[in-house]
């Protein structure tokens, strides 16, 4: 378990071998995720392109990285109805983020050796797209649009809000770990929420995508 306090920059960044083992875990990481996607269809097929920023969708200015964070408790997104629980994930053994176990299909597993939601760099935040039998938490992460906002509680009940600036799907065989992993602006706290897209291939068990949700502190509520 994490500490519910430490200091904002404790949060590492990946640079060198990290890269390489965390892009190659993500990609193993679509095998056997879900033991088999549900009769309904995931909510991404094939090579998607990116959503983006669409043109004139206003943003707000970014917030300041926190100093000191506590631990995420909690993630909502209203817009799209997800409200989850967060608990803390190591990676497995072939390097990628570890998701919640099956037995929890709809918690938000985050990285808690890299950034904490709210200090500077990027927070990571991945959860399984479905389960052999039914959605789970991030099935409809990919109808997050820009603009949306994302709350994450923390372990001290104080609230950090990100907004939602890009939502892309990256193909496994051009995926990019240093712009999905690595923060897009220098200095700001941002947020990553990742599961599978794309098509399932039923011979080996792999989401062909992942959805990226990329979002970045915009303000911060008291507890």
């Amino acid at each position: 378990m994490t500490s519910a306090d430490r200091p904002a920059g404790t949060g590492r960044l990946f640079t060198g071998v990290a890269w390489a083992v965390l892009l190659v875990g993500l990609w193993m990481w679509g095998r056997e995720v879900t033991e088999g996607p549900t009769g309904n269809s995931a909510p991404t097929t094939g090579d998607v392109a990116a959503v983006g920023r669409p043109l004139g969708v206003p943003l707000p200015p970014a917030h300041d990285p926190l100093e000191a964070v506590a631990a995420p408790h909690r993630v909502d997104i209203p817009s799209i109805g997800i409200t989850a629980p967060v608990v803390p994930r190591g990676l497995d053994d072939t390097g990628a983020i570890d998701p919640p176990p099956y037995a929890m299909p709809q918690s938000v597993g985050w990285y808690d050796e890299g950034a904490l939601p709210g200090a500077k760099g990027a927070a990571l935040m991945v959860g399984h797209v479905d389960t052999k039998t039914k959605p789970a938490v991030f099935y409809g992460l990919s109808a997050a649009r820009p603009g949306e906002k994302v709350r994450v509680t923390k372990a001290d009940g104080s609230v950090a809000e990100f907004t939602i600036d890009d939502v892309q799907v990256f193909d496994r065989s051009h995926f990019d770990a240093e712009k999905v992993y690595g923060p897009r602006e220098e200095g700001r706290a941002e947020l990553r929420l990742i599961t599978c897209g794309g098509a399932y291939d039923r011979a080996t068990r792999t989401y062909t995508a992942n959805v990226v949700v990329s979002a970045y502190l915009t303000g911060v509520a008291d507890k």
